[in-house]
């Protein structure tokens, strides 16, 4: 497999904790967060694996070189100005040999199998295949609403908390999916964001898009609660990880 890791936000929620460093790159014991993101792909069977950076992305590229110490090959696309999460997919677009490639949220660790996310966008022949979660409050992330299928129907990146103001449970984008690389190759030059410009696009001139739930352990490290929380995790051993 190959697969394409978004890795160039600027972190500004984590600016706390991340002021020297890319997001991505924050410590989890001892270890850059991506550290376990990579170890991950690569026991999941990536071969190939596609760094999209931004800012201070030479960290990245001075830390992983070429991937040999994960057992898979790197290749490193660099953006010279934010060219948000569909920008820098379409940028990185050079380095995809594969049919079908794997994108993901660099600040996001999502345990799912990815050879079925890969099997059933080929089964189901979609150009794109969401992994998606069942969380009990979506007011940080969207929903993805589908139907029995699992062909998306509305997608909305970012909801408000119902008139209660209570949590509201749902489906949301788990940060992970597989895209066809003719679909890449739809994405226009420059800046644009897959969630909010070219996902409802697609949507709209009714190009068959999927999401495909998975109960693994997830966690966005976008805010310092949630990052604790994950390097909480690591340390006391509830994701399967070595840390020494």
């Amino acid at each position: 497999m190959e697969a394409i890791l978004l890795c160039g936000g600027l972190g500004t929620r984590l600016r706390s904790v991340v002021s020297d460093r890319p997001k991505p790159m924050a410590d989890i014991a001892g270890k850059p967060f991506l550290h376990y993101l990579v170890k991950m792909l690569s026991e999941s069977g990536v071969k190939h694996l596609i760094f999209a950076l931004g800012y201070m992305g030479e960290q990245i590229e001075a830390y992983f070189k070429s991937g040999e110490e994960y057992g898979l090959s790197i290749s490193y696309s660099y953006e010279e100005s934010p060219l948000g999460t569909g920008g820098a997919i379409r940028n990185a677009l050079s380095h995809v040999s594969a049919e079908n490639v794997l994108v993901l949220n660099a600040d996001t660790y999502f345990h799912t199998d990815y050879e079925n996310l890969l099997a059933e966008q080929l089964k189901n022949q979609a150009v794109m295949t969401i992994a998606s979660r069942k969380i009990k409050d979506i007011s940080r992330y969207g929903a993805i609403l589908k139907d029995e299928t699992g062909r998306i129907l509305r997608w909305n990146e970012k909801m408000s908390l119902n008139e209660e103001k209570s949590p509201k449970p749902g489906e949301i984008n788990g940060g992970i999916c597989v895209m066809k690389k003719s679909l890449i190759e739809k994405i226009p030059e420059g800046k644009q964001s897959l969630e909010n410009d070219c996902i409802p696009a697609w949507l709209e001139d009714g190009v068959y898009l999927q999401a495909i739930p998975s109960d693994g352990y997830f966690m966005d490290i976008g805010i310092p609660e949630d990052y604790a929380q994950f390097r909480k995790d690591i340390e006391n051993g509830t994701i399967n990880e070595e840390v020494s």
